[in-house]
């Protein structure tokens, strides 16, 4: 006879496994793209990783002092809590290195930009960067390509330059730069800035900044005008701005400025491909990922595998301002979607640094705070595989749920089956006792579909009663 006691059947112990990283959930295969080539004459990586350990050595060298003189136990980095080197921080840091404060304060920001260091609160620590710096020729291209994306923070504008008519002029620089790029040598100074005129009239037709004064003559009629735009910024001349932005990007080593004319370095040439490689991908992606909300490009890149996936985010990203596109993240991760909660936090990793302090602010709600955990542990250096250790046993629960979920969602009945291995129970009564307990919304739907889909009768039959038990509040 068949015993009709469930099975105490042990759960073999594995790391648990992102579910973007699951491509046996998704059969569709699309056609590899050729890999792209760099423009002709573009070093090596290695030898474009030469170059920018050569242009940051003195920020990765305060970066290495605040790690030793800064760590656990050390002084504070800051006075304020905030990201600005303290005075006696500065004269200490100048005496061991030999150099003047505004130095050691130009380096440091430096670093904080390139992401060599990580400032939290009054104490400053190691960036993962740093710790790979020597070994690791895609961590320091990301950090230069990093600094240069800051580029207008690394050289701030004068005072008296107007705030709308700044904004104006960074949004229109990376087209300044393509054209740099395609250019492939010097570019006369005045040919920019007819082209930087050209870009800024654009923006300001975009936003209807155009004059709706009555014409003589006309019928006036009552009705809504648009706003003008300021008088400040519509009559700020460029031509001082221009030379703050080449100013600027010369200052990170994007390009060389002087002489009346600006030509890209190896670096910038090669850091402005990859821009327009990232955004040509995505362009070209089925779902035209590049055009689409949050939501729907995460929709898009759901049956992709892994290295695709994130390709696709890298391009999105690269399309947008880095902070909307991480505020848009978020909102799609709190959606009822589970999948697209574990892609949305997939693509915050490909953000980095900039994405920290929204990923903190979430670890108050329950539904994110299992991601936002795993995500910072990441972030702080924990190996992804270990990372899951930083949750307690309830939100490590609470993910099971959630992932599962997505599973049954979306993926295939093996699929969920084998999820169980993952689960950090150790028999399946522990596991449905602690399912039943933490009360995600979605207990119930991924209780039938599991018992649904498993081949054990016995187990099926028992994961069923917990459904019911759930279901019915008992």
């Amino acid at each position: 006879m068949t015993s009709r006691i469930p099975r105490d059947s042990r759960l073999r112990l594995v790391r648990p496994r992102p579910l973007a990283a699951a491509p046996t959930a998704i059969n569709q295969r699309r056609a590899r793209r050729p890999a792209p080539r760099p423009p002709e004459g573009t070093p090596a990586p290695a030898e474009l990783a030469r170059m920018a350990r050569s242009g940051l050595a003195a920020a990765a060298r305060v970066a290495r002092w605040a790690d030793t003189a800064l760590g656990p136990g050390g002084d504070s980095a800051t006075a304020d809590g905030k990201a600005t080197l303290s005075d006696a921080t500065a004269e200490r840091a100048a005496r061991a290195l030999g150099l003047t404060p505004a130095q050691i304060r130009a380096d440091w920001d430096t670093a904080r930009l390139a992401g060599l260091i990580e400032v939290h609160g009054d104490s400053a620590r190691p960036g993962w960067r740093l710790r790979a710096w020597n070994r690791d020729d895609s961590a320091v291209l990301r950090g230069w390509v990093a600094l240069c994306d800051a580029w207008s923070l690394a050289h701030p504008e004068p005072e008296e330059y107007e705030p709308a008519a700044v904004a104006e002029v960074v949004t229109a620089m990376p087209q300044v730069l393509s054209f740099l790029q395609l250019s492939a040598g010097p570019v006369p100074v005045p040919q920019l800035l007819d082209l930087l005129e050209q870009r800024v009239t654009e923006l300001r037709t975009e936003r209807c900044e155009i004059d709706y004064a009555p014409q003589a003559g006309a019928p006036q009629a009552d009705v809504p005008r648009p706003a003008l735009a300021e008088p400040a910024a519509a009559d700020a001349p460029l031509e001082p701005l221009l030379d703050w932005a080449l100013r600027a990007l010369a200052s990170v080593g994007a390009l060389t400025y002087g002489d009346g004319q600006a030509t890209l370095t190896p670096l910038g040439s090669w850091a402005v491909w990859v821009k327009l490689e990232q955004i040509c991908v995505a362009a070209q992606s089925p779902a035209g990922n590049i055009e689409q909300g949050a939501e729907d490009m995460l929709r898009g890149c759901a049956r992709l595998r892994p290295n695709a996936a994130r390709a696709e985010y890298r391009a999105w990203l690269a399309a947008r301002p880095v902070g909307s596109a991480v505020t848009e993240l978020v909102r799609a991760a709190r959606g009822e979607d589970a999948l697209l909660r574990g892609l949305a936090f997939e693509a915050l990793r490909v953000v980095g640094a900039p994405a920290e302090p929204e990923v903190r602010a979430v670890l108050d709600e329950p539904t994110l705070r299992p991601y936002a955990l795993l995500w910072l542990a990441e972030h702080d250096g924990a190996d992804p595989e270990d990372a899951h250790e930083v949750l307690t046993r309830e939100e490590a629960t609470w993910l099971w749920v959630d992932t599962a979920a997505a599973v049954a969602d979306h993926g295939e009945a093996p699929l969920l089956v084998r999820h169980l291995e993952s689960a950090v129970q150790p028999t399946v009564p522990a596991l449905l006792n602690e399912v039943r307990a933490v009360g995600h919304p979605r207990t119930v739907q991924v209780l039938v579909a599991l018992a649904a889909a498993h081949p054990d009768p016995a187990l099926a039959k028992a994961v069923r009663r917990a459904a019911f038990q759930v279901h019915t509040g008992g």
